[in-house]
């Protein structure tokens, strides 16, 4: 079944133009929803806007957008002011310029979206940008009115279509320096990192999504389930790890390597004093005569 597309506008590269629609590619109407309800009845519970200071209810009609100037002080935005403050909407995805595919951080990655032709008549038009786009090895910038806000994308060949994905803005992106300044810069040698390559050698393969199952989904399908049918159920406890004390026996250990035992020390000779008590206490064997020959 064909997705319904979110969104329908033209693509525009230089002077050539072409209907498309985006698909979203990322969906989460498949997960489980939980509703919040009345424990005593049973209802289910609505929300509802009330005054934070007088607690009385404030109806839709009366509810307007704010921005907080000091502490409790707000300036109001009336409806009509934020949509004229919103940029016109042209319905056009139009490329600034073709970067590296891989020149993107992944961190300004936002939402993916399938691009397709927005009908039949812009086929040729888009497979010839999709193809031409493969042929160079590049990617697209593109920036467009998209659900009130103005978004930049990143646009990659697909199979038989394009990818377009949202990308955060530069302010909106935490600084890694921040994240990472009390790392310390750590140079590892020697038997550990030959481990661990050794670790990371053994256990390559390749992604497949299908593999990795949403566990928290399927415990909270079976929890349902479970509550529907009047079954028992079974609290399940997560395995403690065990404390690692010496990461170069981990590293071992993970690798399969057997860790060499000690050298045993050599046996000395017991001593004197021991010996003479044990021959004391030793009878001592008669000797047997031996016979004369002839």
């Amino acid at each position: 079944m064909a997705l319904r597309a979110s969104w329908r506008g033209f693509l525009k590269v230089a002077e050539v133009t072409c209907p498309v629609a985006l698909h979203a590619a990322v969906s989460t109407s498949e997960r489980i929803a939980l509703h919040s309800l009345n424990r005593e009845t049973g209802h289910r519970l609505r929300r509802r806007y009330v005054d934070g200071s007088t607690g009385d209810p404030v109806p839709a009609e009366e509810q307007v957008k704010g921005y907080e100037i000091a502490q409790d002080e707000f300036v109001m935005l009336e409806p009509e002011e934020v949509a004229a403050a919103v940029p016109d909407a042209d319905k056009t995805l139009s490329v600034q310029s073709f970067i590296a595919c891989d020149s993107v951080d992944n961190v300004y990655f936002d939402r993916p979206y399938y691009l397709t032709p927005g009908d039949r008549h812009a086929e040729d038009a888009f497979g010839l940008i999709r193809e031409a786009m493969r042929g160079q090895g590049v990617a697209a910038l593109a920036r467009t009115v998209l659900f009130r806000r103005v978004r930049t994308l990143l646009i990659r060949p697909h199979d038989a279509g394009l990818i377009a994905t949202t990308l955060n803005f530069d302010y909106e992106v935490r600084s890694a320096a921040d994240a990472f300044s009390d790392v310390p810069d750590m140079r590892i040698k020697g038997e550990m990192l030959d481990l661990a390559k050794h670790i990371i050698t053994s256990k390559r393969g390749k992604f497949d999504p299908s593999e990795f199952d949403d566990r928290y989904e399927a415990a909270l399908a079976e929890l349902v389930k479970a509550k529907i049918e009047g079954r028992p159920i079974e609290t399940k406890r997560a395995a403690r790890s065990a404390n690692v004390v010496n990461l170069l026996d981990a590293l071992r250990e993970s690798a399969g390597v057997k860790r060499a035992k000690p050298a045993s020390k050599p046996r000395g000779k017991a001593p004197a004093a021991k010996t003479k008590t044990a021959a004391r206490g030793r009878p001592k064997a008669k000797a047997t005569p031996r016979r004369k020959a002839g």
